[in-house]
């Protein structure tokens, strides 16, 4: 796609995320619709969000092949892009030491730190099945899609509360 008319639909995007999330308190519902847009808009292989939860990355609401459960801090891109604190964009995988193959089928990535009173508390990961697919469009435009809303302000008491209703006896290990 080229640069401009990446800039374009990013920036057509943004006030329609802005609307589509600007009322809805739900963290997991606001996360899911985001990386819906984002992979309807853009047809990226793979795309969604890890959650901070103790020294892990968990995954979160995300849209393509199956994906990593957990991530280990400063490990593979989302883990070095916590560490970091910081935008990481990988133009083809296979030369990131320490990447992490959810899937065969990713070429290039760009992760997005999330954060929260400047702790990171997740990061948006966007995988490609094309080398190169992401630049400092990306990184602008993503960034700007994860501080559109306080969404991420329940994002740390959803890391150390249980997802369970009061009452309920939880099935596994939930922590």
């Amino acid at each position: 796609m080229k640069s401009t008319t990446k800039e374009k639909l990013y920036q057509t995007l943004l006030p329609q995320i802005q609307e589509l999330v600007k009322d809805e308190p739900d963290l997991i519902a606001n996360l899911a619709n985001i990386v819906a847009v984002l992979k309807q808009a853009f047809g990226f292989f793979w795309v969604g969000f890890y959650i901070v939860k103790g020294n892990e990355l968990v995954l979160g609401p995300f849209q393509g092949t199956i994906a990593c459960t957990r991530i280990s801090f400063g490990k593979g891109v989302c883990g070095t892009a916590w560490k970091e604190r910081r935008t990481v964009i990988v133009p083809d995988v296979e030369q990131f030491h320490g990447h992490i193959a959810c899937s065969s089928e990713s070429k290039s990535e760009i992760v997005v730190p999330l954060f929260e009173s400047g702790e990171v508390v997740g990061v948006l990961d966007i995988d490609s099945d094309r080398l190169n697919e992401f630049d400092a469009i990306d990184a602008k435009y993503l960034g700007k899609i994860t501080e559109i809303m306080p969404l991420f302000l329940s994002a740390v008491a959803l890391r150390t509360s249980s997802l369970l209703p009061e009452n309920s006896e939880p099935i596994g290990n939930y922590e």
